[in-house]
């Protein structure tokens, strides 16, 4: 955990500020999802209707005339349609992260893709950042270096979340922690970063931070706790609460942390323990919207959240299909949405 007390020239809003709009993505290529778009397809349209139901504009890019006619049958008017070339839907990673500059307004950063160390790489995913920010008409500011949005979450306050299985892993950048802070403190006007060593197991991302923790507000973060005996990430979500009930933000508060329920042991369809997380919400306006898999603990975690977001409306969305199989999806609803703040 280091302080770089270096005025920043950006802000990144948090996830809880004000939204101009979400932007997720229709899938559209079959062969990244063992064949079945239907399953992820119908995930992303409880998504798309529970965000429209609390007011929020959508835009969902589409690729190609089979996307954009089964997106417009799926999600009648919950959704802007917008035509665009990309890989898979994963958003959060691809697209641009949106900050605010004092003097130029609304800025889209854009850094490097390597397809997650090289292991998915898929046309188009390098351009469609260019394409949403061209869209929400903000000015790009580009970076040399490899980050994926789930890879960092944001206090709105200088202070940042991540893992060192994901920054500091050799398929990215190759950095050490502190070529990675001075990166960070570049591109965001970093003040804290708070490290967490690793992610869930058989997370393709190798451990996004986006999984595991959340800010929910200044000095405040959510993590979740050991579901079972049978909890394969037990040891990790233990060790993920230490460090951060340890950590203190970039105001000086230590953090309040809040431990919610985990999903525990969860098989896909192939039996394979997946990395199935309720931390994979989108904050919206007047909404939280929560991945959830007909857990024994979803009812409990959903009810935790409640306590957490008390002005929000916290819905729980089916996102078994996102989670797929294999080396299908992976994911979940943050991890394909990116927001656009007012």
């Amino acid at each position: 955990m280091t302080t770089n007390d270096t005025t920043p020239v950006l802000t990144v809003p948090a996830e809880w500020a004000p939204q101009k709009a979400i932007w997720t993505a229709w899938p559209a290529n079959e062969n990244e999802w063992n064949g079945d778009l239907a399953a992820p397809r119908a995930d992303i349209a409880g998504l798309v209707t529970a965000l429209h139901a609390a007011g929020n504009t959508v835009r969902v890019l589409v690729n190609g005339a089979e996307a954009e006619s089964s997106a417009r049958v799926a999600l009648g008017d919950a959704a802007e349609l917008v035509s665009a070339k990309y890989g898979d839907i994963w958003l959060r990673d691809t697209g641009p992260i949106f900050a605010r500059d004092a003097e130029v307004g609304a800025v889209a950063l854009r850094f490097a893709t390597n397809s997650w160390g090289g292991k998915y790489d898929l046309p188009d995913d390098a351009t469609v950042g260019d394409d949403v920010a061209r869209g929400a008409a903000a000015n790009i500011r580009r970076f040399d270096f490899v980050l994926e949005g789930g890879a960092i979450d944001h206090d709105g306050e200088g202070t940042i979340l991540t893992t060192r299985q994901t920054l500091l892993n050799p398929n990215r950048n190759g950095w050490t922690k502190e070529q990675a802070e001075a990166s960070l403190t570049k591109a965001f006007g970093a003040r804290k970063i708070i490290w967490i060593d690793e992610g869930l197991k058989n997370d393709h991302t190798d451990g996004h931070i986006d999984n595991i923790a959340r800010f929910v507000a200044p000095g405040r973060v959510v993590c979740q706790a050991p579901a079972g005996p049978d909890d394969p990430n037990a040891d990790t979500l233990n060790a993920i609460a230490a460090v951060l009930e340890a950590a203190t933000d970039a105001a000086g508060r230590k953090l309040d942390v809040v431990r919610i329920p985990g999903v525990g042991l969860y098989r896909n369809p192939a039996g394979e323990i997946s990395p199935a997380s309720h931390m994979n919400f989108i904050i919206a306006n007047g909404v939280v919207v929560v991945p959830v898999y007909g857990t024994p603990t979803q009812a409990a975690a959903l009810e935790a959240l409640r306590t957490v977001f008390p002005g929000r409306k916290v819905v729980g969305v089916s996102s078994c299909g996102l989670l797929g199989s294999g080396e299908a999806g992976g994911g979940s609803f943050h991890c394909i949405t990116q927001q656009e703040p007012q």
